[in-house]
């Protein structure tokens, strides 16, 4: 350890940041205690942000708790991926190894992307699109389960330098820690955020978390600056010292130290020049000429310099060396590692200050020197940092064709860490390298890592030459895995222009940059991308069979799966196995599989279907491939539910998230969770049913389509429940989880369209009922879509019978009448759950049209009776004890079923069908729905005095159902207006109802205007 005499400029003293160093203590009792904590603490540079953290995690682990630091690592321009989490996991992981190593027991190949010494990830599943999200999930789990038992404390510093990884991961734990004592603490320099600063976007998220609370440190006042330089002076200072260091620092803690270090090399603090960068290179100025040199060279070099490569560039004697070091830690300049490898500045100032005084030659010669070094020397830094510092290194020495290859291995290295967007910027840069090297260079390059990103297109791969098209493919799949889905749009849409305009024969890649760019269309609701589909259809057809063709019939049978499986996509599908198969491209075929099972269940071939799904989920898991497998379980779930088998929808959705869980598959999760939501919903438990679904929205997947489900599902219920305001909030934001493209997916148009009539139903919109019935049974329903489009009919019909009649609702019935009845036609009844659909929508039409009879809607229980459907059975029965009480006698019936529906009314929390069956009760003076079955029923009760109704009001409520205004109501009963308005009052107050035309249709519903016979 270096022992030279210190140049003295940082106060031992703690100065003020009472007020923060509190904020952050109580988040660390709050931590401590099992509710995670979330900080961000910002401040221009050098106002003391690291001083302050110190202080804070010095006074956390002398409470006890653990604490994991990691800095983000600016080497040149380019953040390492993951670094500060790294850094941090290496540091708990060395703290409490066997903690640790029973947290990541099962996951530690998963987790060597962040952490290279838990293991090898070469044979692990494939990039997929929610690689990322698992990686995220296993890290924030790996967090929670180190801290169950004791306090974590997990620093994150310099988040102005974060990759977009980084910000990432930590947007994520921000968004999910839900349990374990921990703190996340995260540091950035305010100054440096300037509006286009990628840490900005991120900053804005979190500041809407209500779980993230930020920390901004302001700079010194006059008094606290008095302190600060009476702790460095160990002395009170002089009066004029303390007025011009306040002035020329402007209360920044940094500036203080080092103007304070400067009058102590004897220059006195008023002479010294006003630049910044001046004043911060007053104190390497004052180091000998080696020193000097050696603080150059590790200006260069990173964020942290190890010791053997810092002495590889120096090409200087050890002992020169170690002198020189002794002399920069000493006068506070740079700082020895944490871990002990190597050197860092003190504060960064310092090292961005060197390394804009160097000049341009100086500075690449630099760069030059680290790069032969290091691949002289691999061993002289770490695995998993060398690929990426020796491409920056290269890249700022300005050879281009040592640069190249070494960005294109650090491309592959950053790809394996999931951190696609660095992978993307490294890609980028071979774009930009690519017409700057040798013909001869670049052809000595091979094909990279292409796994699936790009479907060998023939020849040898380790003869075969890397070609700029190439390039492009690699760049466009790390986009769209990165989230740059425009940036990959683009990208593919230059390949297409080159391949077409040097008029290559290459009908297989062009091929696969379509099917890339059909993805890419439909993410960005630019269109469904079918175009480019069938555009890569012709390209494939004729040519034999290869993995790109397989990948082409795979796709646009996955396109007609979603929005139209006929016959079209059922052929599709079965070649794309064939095709498959013939190349030996599994993962392929197990994936058409998958589609071809669902469009065959959807196609009416229902047992061979799920017997195709469930082979391959049962193959997929064997294999490994668990984000295929877990799509088996969201197909074979929402299966099952569309046949109405509600219970095995359950359970196989229940199995799925334990399997998506424990892989960290998180958006795959989000799927199978909101099928789980609609089959509870589908069986009467709603609670648990809203549950999932609230549980869904807290997840990364709720913000993205399975989230509009879980909205939609929780707009479904509060009109059921009877608040309407809540859902028509709801619904708004299914839409936008949903997207506003010009992709019509039956599967959300659908149930959107549900949701929208079903809120308008209960606020008596009927024009609007109208209307979205309208929007949809024009658009079509699309064979499969059953379980969406009976529901939309039945809630039109049940308007268009509730609101028979009203005038108001006169004009335009027979029309919507013949659109149910349109509708229809085109839908299918393959399961006993859509036949009692069916014989219940007979009913309402029926009812509609004023020819409702009992036997119609007891036909409709009896369909009803042996499905587990409580709410809809409910409803029916409320509806035949309407009709037995209307023909007359069976009363004790009637009252029976409305028991039933009453208490099912009840248990489910749905309000409106419980007043409704309790209304309909009392206005027939039926026993109470409430009380035992045994309480004999009333005498059937005269019409005069239902709801408490005066003769007058009746009068009244007759004139208020056709339509007339209070003035004339007035009129017609030779009445003031004014009594006329109390009297509407008072019918609203008795009837319990908001308006005029939900008093009227609730007066037609439940025939109070009926005289008796």
């Amino acid at each position: 350890m270096l022992g030279a005499v210190e140049t003295r400029s940082v106060s031992p003293v703690f100065v003020g940041r009472a007020g923060e160093l509190t904020a952050l203590t109580e988040a660390l009792s709050r931590g401590g205690a099992g509710e995670p904590q979330a900080l961000l603490v910002g401040g221009e540079a050098g106002v003391g942000k690291t001083r302050l953290i110190e202080e804070f995690t010095a006074r956390a682990r002398a409470q006890g708790a653990i604490v994991a630091l990691g800095g983000c690592v600016e080497v040149g321009a380019d953040g390492l991926p993951f670094a500060p989490f790294s850094t941090a996991l290496r540091a708990l992981r060395r703290e409490l190894p066997e903690e640790f190593a029973a947290a990541a027991d099962g996951q530690e190949g998963e987790l060597a992307r962040l952490l290279p010494e838990l293991g090898d990830v070469g044979g692990l599943e494939p990039a997929a699109e929610d690689a990322t999200a698992r990686l995220f999930e296993l890290t924030a789990r790996l967090l929670e389960n180190v801290a169950g038992d004791r306090a974590l404390v997990l620093v994150l510093e310099d988040l102005h330098w974060a990759d977009a990884s980084t910000r990432h991961l930590l947007a994520y734990l921000f968004r999910t820690l839900d349990r374990g004592r921990i703190t996340v603490v995260a540091t950035y320099r305010a100054d440096d955020i300037h509006r286009r600063h990628p840490l900005r976007p991120l900053l804005a998220e979190l500041d809407r978390l209500r779980s993230v609370r930020r920390v901004e440190l302001a700079r010194f006042t006059r008094a606290e600056v008095h302190r600060q330089l009476t702790g460095i002076l160990a002395a009170e200072p002089e009066p004029a010292l303390l007025d011009e260091v306040f002035r020329r620092s402007d209360g920044n803690a940094f500036f203080v130290e080092e103007l304070v270090a400067s009058h102590e090399c004897g220059r006195e603090v008023g002479t010294l020049s006003e630049s910044l960068r001046d004043i911060l290179l007053v104190r390497v100025e004052t180091l000998p000429e080696e020193a000097q040199r050696v603080v150059r060279i590790v200006a260069e070099g990173g964020s942290t310099v190890e010791f053997d490569l810092l002495a590889a560039v120096a090409g200087l004697p050890e002992d020169t060396l170690i002198e020189a070091l002794r002399a920069a830690v000493g006068a506070n300049i740079l700082l020895a590692a944490p871990d002990g490898d190597g050197y860092r500045f003190r504060h960064s100032l310092v090292r961005e200050a060197v390394s804009d005084d160097l000049l341009p030659g100086e500075r690449t010669r630099l760069h030059r020197r680290y790069a032969e070094a290091l691949e002289a020397d691999p061993g002289l830094v770490r695995a998993d940092e060398r690929a990426n510092r020796l491409a920056t290194y290269w890249y700022h020495a300005h050879d281009a064709a040592r640069a190249l290859p070494a960005v294109l291995r650090a491309s592959v290295e950053t790809r394996k860490r999931h951190a696609y967007a660095e992978q993307l910027r490294l890609l980028e840069r071979a774009l930009e390298l690519w017409d700057k090297v040798a013909d001869e260079v670049r052809r000595s390059l091979r094909p990279i890592d292409y796994a699936e990103a790009y479907p060998a297109c023939g020849g040898d791969r380790e003869n075969t030459p890397l070609r700029y098209v190439d390039l492009l493919a690699e760049a466009a799949f790390a986009a769209r895995l990165s989230g740059e889905r425009e940036r990959a749009l683009k990208i593919g849409r230059m390949a297409l222009r080159i391949l077409d305009e040097d008029g290559e024969q290459d009908p297989l890649r062009a091929a696969w940059f379509y099917v890339e760019a059909a993805r890419m269309k439909s993410n960005l609701a630019r269109g469904d991308g079918w175009a480019e589909i069938a555009r890569a259809q012709e390209l494939v057809r004729g040519l034999p069979p290869s993995a790109v063709h397989a990948v082409v019939l795979a796709v646009a049978a996955g396109w007609g799966m979603l929005r139209n499986p006929g016959p079209a996509a059922l052929a599709a599908a079965e070649r794309a196995v064939e095709y498959a198969r013939l190349v030996k491209a599994e993962s392929t075929e197990l994936n058409a599989r998958l589609t071809l099972g669902t469009i065959l269940v959807l196609a009416g071939d229902v047992e061979d279907g799920l017997a195709e799904m469930h082979a391959v989920r049962t193959r997929t898991t064997a294999l490994g491939q668990f984000h295929e497998a877990a799509r088996a379980h969201v197909n074979i779930s929402s299966s099952l539910e569309g046949l109405g088998r509600s219970r095995e929808a359950v359970e196989t959705a229940v199995a799925g998230i334990e399997l998506a869980r424990s892989r960290g598959l998180v958006d795959s999760a989000g799927w199978i969770r909101a099928n789980l939501a609609e089959s509870l919903h589908s069986l009467g438990e709603w609670d648990r049913a809203q549950e999932e679904s609230e549980t869904l929205l807290r997840t990364a997947a709720g913000g993205t389509k399975p989230g509009g489900s879980a909205l939609a599902l929780l707009a479904q219920l509060a009109v059921a429940r009877g608040d309407t305001a809540a859902a028509a909030a709801r619904l708004a934001e299914a839409a936008d989880r949903y997207g506003q493209g010009r992709d019509p997916i039956p599967q959300y148009n659908l149930i959107t369209a549900h949701v929208t009539l079903l809120v308008a139903v209960a606020e008596g919109r009927l024009a609007d009922v109208r209307a979205e019935l309208a929007a949809a049974v024009e658009a079509g329903f699309p064979p499969g879509s059953h379980r969406y489009g009976w529901p939309i009919l039945l809630a039109a019909a049940t308007a268009e019978a509730d609101n028979l009649g009203l005038p108001a609702a006169a004009e335009g019935r027979a029309a919507a009448l013949d659109l149910i009845r349109r509708g229809v036609r085109g839908l299918a009844t393959p399961a006993p759950v859509w036949q009692a659909h069916s014989l219940h929508l007979s009913a309402e039409l029926a009812r509609a049209e004023g020819r409702d009879t009992a036997e119609r809607w007891a036909e409709a229980v009896a369909a009803h009776e042996p499905l587990d459907r409580p709410y809809d059975l409910a409803r029916v029965r409320r509806r035949l004890a309407d009709a037995l009480l209307a023909e007359g006698g069976r009363r004790d019936e009637a009252a029976a079923l409305l028991r039933d529906a009453h208490t099912t009314a009840v248990r489910l929390g749905a309000h409106p069908l419980r007043e409704d069956v309790e209304l309909l009760a009392a206005r027939a003076r039926l026993a109470p729905v409430t009380g035992p079955a045994a309480v004999p029923a009333q005498p059937e009760p005269e019409q005069d005095d239902a709801f408490g109704l005066t003769p007058r009001e009746q009068d009244v409520l007759r004139l208020v159902a056709e339509g007339r205004t209070n003035r004339q109501i007035a009129e017609a009963l030779f009445i003031s207006p004014k009594t006329a308005s109390v009297h509407v009052s008072n019918i609203l107050a008795k009837l319990g109802v908001a308006g005029r035309g939900e008093a009227a249709a609730m007066a037609h519903r439940l025939r109070l205007l009926e005289t008796s016979a």
